[in-house]
């Protein structure tokens, strides 16, 4: 897949949110600056000069993120490792852990059900989830057949609405689950935010792409 930005400049893509956040102590740490728009959340500016000339940065939605640099509209990129084994794109490259964004991607069930249930007796399971590739080999991987009802949001909706009996969904404190009647019953994957590059921009501009990968392994390890 080729590059769809010229080739003086690297794109870097940030997710929107709480790993935006997360992440801003590291960029400064690596010596990246944005322009005053990127923390004035009235903007509508979706993409932004650094002090750097030759970097620009993009927030987007979290589940983007993979997808901008994975068809080279960006070179560089944060993306939790949910979204990653979800799209699975063999153009992207994930050499650095951020140690930012801990959570886990969960199977939840109301709390009613789990009383009496036993997962590892499931043959078959409907699921609600942003997540039915990974859904789907997780439980294929034991045996057992998923049918997977994609949901962006408001998973825990799903059960107390009848529209299935359980949901895959990220948990970081389990307070959302907690607050509708829902319980963790198995973990699928820890999750953390990763540094993510595409890997024939890696290849072809291997002093900028690969030069803040160092920069931010320096960051990461300087914490």
């Amino acid at each position: 897949m080729s590059p769809a930005v010229s080739d003086s400049k690297l794109v870097m893509a940030l997710p929107k949110g709480r790993i935006l956040k997360e992440v801003m102590p590291l960029m400064h740490a690596a010596g990246i600056e944005p322009e005053p728009d990127f923390s004035d959340e009235n903007s509508r500016k979706l993409r932004f000069a650094t002090n750097h000339p030759d970097l620009e940065l993009i927030r987007v939605r979290s589940f983007d993120v993979a997808t901008f640099v994975a068809f080279g509209a960006a070179q560089l990129g944060v993306a939790g490792n949910d979204v990653l084994m979800e799209f699975d794109y063999p153009e992207i490259y994930a050499p650095l852990d951020l140690d930012i964004g801990h959570c886990r991607l969960s199977v939840a069930e109301p709390v009613e059900l789990s009383a009496g249930d036993d997962p590892k007796r499931w043959s078959h399971v409907r699921v609600a989830t942003k997540y039915p590739h990974v859904t789907q080999k997780y439980f294929a991987d034991r045996g057992v057949q998923a049918e997977c009802i994609k949901l962006n949001g408001a998973m825990e909706l799903a059960p107390t609405l009848g529209l299935c009996r359980r949901i895959v969904d990220l948990v970081s404190t389990g307070a959302t689950l907690k607050a509708n009647g829902l319980v963790e019953v198995e973990v699928i994957a820890k999750v953390t935010s990763r540094l993510v590059v595409n890997r024939a921009a890696l290849k072809t501009r291997p002093d900028q792409v690969g030069g803040w990968l160092e920069k931010f392994r320096k960051a990461v390890d300087a914490r």
